[in-house]
């Protein structure tokens, strides 16, 4: 193995692949004699290959293992959890062999396959050389992972506890390494490793020049000091600006060449994330709370172009910063970066303006004040910013930027952590998971600030949430989510963020997408960077039928927010809806040039050819893949209504054990139960008595769902399906047409042919064979998820096969 750099020239011949990387090595190796280090790998080699991860990954073909003189490096290519989960074995093991020690690091990253001298396969790549790196960091015990992987386990509960953030190391070439320590129990090695506490040693000493708490000088020799310091600074700036050479940023790509379809503004920025230079983990909170504040206020300057909080923070845990390539990938043509200190009372804020498209400093500054000025400091760099871009700011938004968000410290800390949170909401798990936590936090930042306008404003969109998602579909939460928009505009009538969050209110909780519609245009007046505004129109665009409107502000969406996952996704599926199944092709195929790992979009990339051409094999070889690397994301992409269209039993079997036991709440808003489901694998098998006993349960399910309310037109519809699978027509026939009649397509285009498909299933199932071609043909004429490969394949529609009149229907929907 090669631990130097490889070359940056791109070979042709060479393929990349992402690996999973465990490396270890012996502590003291060189020092020991030669039988000692020969008996000391022959240990290392049994207990190695002992191991679970070892042999399973072995016998499945996917390990690379190759030598490195004093231990080893494992590559696996399955699921990060594979070189930690050895790893762990491997620490266990060496309990009984006291007479060595081991150290280990584990990273994901691309690497390549190559033919050493003695014709054997070797790696090369940036992922081993990031891996070796990484271990080079700890000492003897020590289990560290670069923050890449950790990333990857730290969404779940089972790792969660034993990942402990250890910080940054600096390692070859001036790089900065973000580590994270792996230990349990009396596994791993719970102290700092010796390289981070010397570094950090150093960097006090480097601080001590300029200490973060003022020293109480005489005022004679403060004077001096000041004078000698402004002299200082005056040579040094000009020094700065004359010097022939712009500042060069670390580069690990090659530059892409922009796009001269979308030119730049000149007046555009990108807020990246700032580092914490804080000793205490919970602080990088605090640290994304400054930066996004200073976000949030440029992003109300109208004459700006401000890049959004969900693409910037996709940059925190980067190793390097190529600033031109994320500037062209973001499409500004400036980044301000910075980093936070905090340290008892007082705080320390750096920032630095960079010209991305020459690499060139434009503004740099050092802020050390009492942490309750921290506001003030984020407002000065926020002016400062737009001074130096030249933008135009009115004196209302002025005013705005002054305007401190709060005077707690302590609320402003909950409320990061709340929308830490919120932003990790966007499928259902997750949903049901965190927006009761995001609530807690945020009724504690009110508590302690009932002036708090955007703990408020943030509040009223997770109760709004937390309602629409069938978590809580209940009056009293809705009151919950009212009450607090209306205690935010209380505060401030024209605050943008709380005419955005009413919007939301009226969006989720009643479906007034004409009032959602005004509050947005009052939102956009003072938050004219704001994603979500034209994201949110576009949504209710999509609702009201108006389909090329839709596109054309989630593409808005999208200049201000280019990496956001979730907005791509709606914007596909919009695309999906109207059968424009090349538009939504190319837009999941950007999105995984962004999260090439993202399961959720690899299979709903593959779903495209089961639509479009009825092509079930992309979606079965996407999802075994996927269950194979992650098998904890089975309840997330395995999905019953696509698995059913393999038609096979174990697809059936498989999907119902991935399906959560709370069920899933549906594309049209109701938690759909387990026992539905089994009703439906059942009856497609034949077994009657098992579906009969699987719809029964469901049905006691919904039931207490329609208890709370009884309007609730998604679970009435849903009702009305799980009755036909029971046999009851004539209340099945009634629930299916109560529900269109309560949301009609017209009111609702989206969620309301949703229903009217529910209505055709039940004709469909009740024996109604005209009423069902009827209603398909009905829904075809509208943009619909009833795709041509779901009638092609899905067992629902199998009591229609064979009628000229619905295989007329299909023919038409194939592709030509």
């Amino acid at each position: 193995m090669n631990a130097h750099d490889t070359s940056a020239e791109p070979t042709p011949d060479l393929q990349l692949e992402i690996a999973h990387l465990l490396l270890i090595d012996v502590v003291g190796y060189s020092k020991r004699l030669v039988n000692e280090q020969i008996e000391v790998l022959q240990n290392l080699n049994q207990i190695v290959r002992a191991t679970e991860c070892f042999r399973a990954a072995e016998a499945s073909d996917k390990l690379i293992r190759v030598p490195t003189g004093d231990g080893m490096a494992l590559l696996f290519f399955r699921s990060p959890e594979e070189p930690v989960r050895c790893a762990l074995e491997i620490s266990r093991a060496l309990h009984g062999h006291p007479l060595f020690h081991v150290r280990m690091g584990v990273h994901s990253g691309p690497v390549n396959r190559v033919i050493d001298v003695n014709d054997k396969t070797n790696i090369a790549g940036s992922g081993i050389n990031m891996a070796q790196r990484v271990l080079d960091c700890g000492d003897a015990g020590h289990i560290l992972l670069s923050a890449h992987i950790a990333e990857d386990l730290v969404h779940y509960r089972h790792w969660q506890p034993y990942l402990h953030d250890i910080g940054e190391c600096e390692v070859k070439h001036g790089k900065r390494l973000h580590l994270f320590s792996l230990y349990k129990d009396n596994l791993g090695n719970r102290q700092v490793p010796e390289k981070l506490k010397e570094q950090k040693r150093w960097r006090q000493k480097a601080v001590a020049i300029r200490p973060i708490r003022a020293p109480a000088w005489s005022k004679v020799a403060l004077t001096v000091a000041l004078l000698v310091l402004t002299i200082a600074l005056v040579i040094s700036s000009l020094m700065f600006f004359q010097r022939a050479s712009p500042r060069k940023i670390i580069s690990s790509a090659t530059e892409p060449t922009a796009s001269a379809a979308v030119p730049i503004p000149e007046k555009s920025v990108a807020v990246l994330p700032f580092e914490n230079f804080s000793d205490e983990k919970e602080n990088a909170y605090f640290a994304d709370g400054i930066q996004d504040e200073i976000l949030t206020d440029l992003a109300k300057v109208a004459d700006l172009k401000v890049i959004s909080r969900t693409s910037v923070m996709q940059y925190k845990d980067a190793v390097t910063r190529n600033l031109r390539e994320i500037a062209q990938q973001l499409g500004v043509a400036h980044v301000l970066e910075g980093s936070v200190q905090r340290t008892g009372n007082r705080v320390r804020v750096t920032a630095q303006l960079i010209d991305a498209r020459t690499d060139t400093h434009l503004w740099a500054e050092r802020y050390d004040r009492d942490l309750a000025d921290v506001f003030a400091i984020q407002s000065e760099i926020a002016k400062t910013i737009a001074d130096q871009l030249q933008a135009k700011i009115s004196p209302s938004e002025k005013a705005s930027i002054e305007k401190a968000p709060t005077t707690d410290i302590v609320a402003f800390d909950l409320y990061e952590r709340a929308k830490a949170l919120w932003t990790d909401v966007t499928d259902s798990l997750h949903a049901e998971e965190n927006l009761p936590q995001a609530a807690q936090l945020l009724d504690e930042a009110v508590a302690r600030d009932p002036q708090f306008l955007l703990a408020w404003c943030l509040l009223s969109r997770v109760h709004g949430a937390l309602y629409w998602t069938g978590h809580d579909h209940t009056p009293a939460r809705l009151n919950l989510a009212n009450a607090a928009v209306q205690t935010a505009l209380r505060l401030l009538p024209e605050a943008g963020e709380a005419h955005r969050a009413l919007a939301t209110y009226y969006y989720y909780g009643f479906r007034d997408y004409a009032r959602a519609r005004s509050e947005l245009a009052i939102a956009r007046r003072s938050l004219p960077n704001d994603a979500e505004i034209f994201l949110y129109t576009g949504l209710i665009d999509r609702r009201q039928g108006h389909w090329e409107d839709s596109t054309r502000n989630m593409e808005r969406a999208l200049e201000l927010d280019p990496r956001n996952l979730f907005t791509l996704q709606q914007l596909a599926l919009t695309y999906h809806s109207q059968h424009r199944y090349n538009d939504a092709a190319r837009i999941y195929d950007s999105a995984l040039r962004i999260v090439p790992s993202n399961p959720y979009t690899r299979v709903y990339r593959a779903l495209v050819e089961l639509s479009w051409r009825g092509d079930i094999k992309p979606f079965q070889t996407t999802l075994g893949t996927v269950l194979a690397e992650n098998p904890s994301a089975a309840s997330d992409v395995d999905i019953p209504l696509y698995a059913l269209c393999e038609r096979t039993a174990a697809a059936a079997a498989r999907t119902l054990t991935n399906y959560p036991r709370d069920g899933v709440t549906t594309e049209y808003g109701v938690n759909c139960p387990r026992a539905y489901w089994e009703g439906v694998v059942a009856g497609w098998q034949g077994d009657s008595a098992k579906a009969q006993s699987a719809f029964i349960t469901a049905r006691s399910g919904v039931e207490q769902i329609l208890a709370k309310e009884p309007d609730f037109a998604a679970a009435i519809s849903l009702l009305g399906v799980i009755d036909a699978g029971l046999g009851h027509k004539e209340q099945a026939l009634q629930e299916g047409r109560r529900a269109c009649g309560l949301l009609p397509v017209s009111k609702d285009a989206l969620t309301g042919v949703a229903l009217a498909v529910n209505l055709a299933q039940i004709y469909a199932w009740t024996g109604e064979k005209d009423l069902a071609i009827e209603q398909i043909a009905a829904v075809e004429r509208t943009p619909n998820e009833l795709s041509y490969g779901l009638l092609k394949l899905h067992p629902y529609w199998d009591s229609l096969r064979g009628d000229p009149r619905f295989e007329k229907i299909v023919a038409s929907l194939a592709p030509k």
